[in-house]
């Protein structure tokens, strides 16, 4: 009896080391898949992409299975790098390892696994999948302080068929214990952090190289002139560090956080105190939605949600749903809802799925 086949992304990191190792335990006939995203600019001085590599295929032989890469450069530049870069020109902080899932890890790469005969794909995400009458759904993983399922909410009922996630019912110490005691190299390796085609250089000027500054005023709430930004793109909504104007107290000792983007005028708000009012929003709309079961949820119900990855679920309800758009009512006001980055919903650990923030 032929063994199911099941094609798993390689990463070099611990978390798809061991799903791989887990699978190959389970009786599957595994092959690994590295996934190289990102050539311009592709030094070792910031990317990690060739230590990545020798990392997986040292796993692979440990493992004992083969390995192959593959070049996805164009297609993640094509449907992530280039919104990446509209996003950020039209004054939004967009989300990239949100697209770079739906476009890339589990479509790219899941036509690629089908050419390779495979019946199923994996990675080393933190989320868990159950059948549920006749419906896929997308669960969070058992480590709360780990689950990326906030990153994944836009795959689709075709998508989750096909996909296992090994190690979502596992706590990142168990994960590390487990790559330790096979004596994978990989066991204690850092985490990779921030997105992926930057890595550790500096944000603004890697994004300067693609879009021009463009200067302009930073006004308080009131159009008192107390600085100047370099370029709209460079700021988020809540952010506090890099504003140049610390020095500057308006009758206020407390520090300055940007409320606005004011793309018409190119002018940046900013109010003084992290519990100003202007921080909070009660409602936020979103647009783009995805529903991991195919169709919208209640209005009204009591759900939670998240504005932002590392952000405990907050309760909610959902007060309009369109084909479209949503608008979401927050039982406590959110702070520093950011346009362009995703609002993802819950009904208990289940996540329904969700879509981009637009005001």
């Amino acid at each position: 009896m032929r063994k199911q086949r099941v094609v798993i992304g390689m990463s070099g990191g611990v978390d798809s080391s061991v799903a791989a190792l887990l699978l190959k335990q389970q009786g599957y006939d595994v092959v690994g898949l590295f996934m190289k995203n990102w050539e311009d600019d592709d030094t070792d001085e910031y990317c990690s992409s060739r230590q990545d590599l020798v990392d997986a295929a040292s796993v692979t032989d440990i493992i004992g299975i083969p390995l192959e890469a593959v070049n996805f450069s164009v297609e993640y530049k094509e449907k992530v790098f280039c919104r990446f870069l509209a996003e950020y020109k039209a004054g939004r902080t967009p989300n990239p390892d949100v697209l770079c899932n739906a476009e890339i890890k589990f479509r790219a790469f899941l036509d690629h696994a089908i050419k390779l005969g495979a019946d199923h794909i994996a990675t080393g995400h933190y989320a868990q999948i159950r059948k549920f009458n006749g419906m896929y759904q997308l669960l969070k993983g058992e480590d709360g302080t780990k689950d990326q399922s906030y990153f994944l909410y836009r795959l689709n009922q075709e998508q989750l068929t096909n996909t296992l996630f090994p190690i979502g019912h596992l706590y990142k110490r168990e994960v590390r214990k487990i790559a330790q005691g096979y004596k994978l190299p990989n066991f204690s390796k850092k985490d990779s952090t921030g997105i992926c085609f930057i890595g550790e250089r500096p944000f603004r000027s890697f994004l300067s190289r693609y879009l021009p500054h463009e200067p302009g005023e930073i006004q308080t709430q009131e159009g008192t002139i107390i600085g100047e930004h370099i370029g709209l793109m460079y700021y988020t909504i809540g952010q506090r560090q890099g504003l140049g104007i610390g020095g500057i107290k308006e009758g206020l000792d407390k520090p300055w956080f940007v409320i606005e983007k004011n793309m018409v005028n190119n002018t940046l708000i900013v109010v003084q105190g992290h519990d100003h009012p202007k921080l909070f929003q009660p409602t936020i709309s979103a647009s783009d939605l995805t529903w991991i079961s195919g169709r919208a949820p209640h209005c009204s119900w009591v759900y939670s949600a998240k504005t932002r990855y590392r952000q405990p679920d907050a309760p909610c309800s959902i007060e309009e749903i369109g084909r479209a758009n949503c608008t979401i009512e927050f039982a406590q006001p959110q702070w520093a809802v950011t346009p362009g980055q995703s609002v993802v919903v819950y009904e208990s650990k289940v996540c329904l799925g969700g879509g981009i923030i637009t005001k």
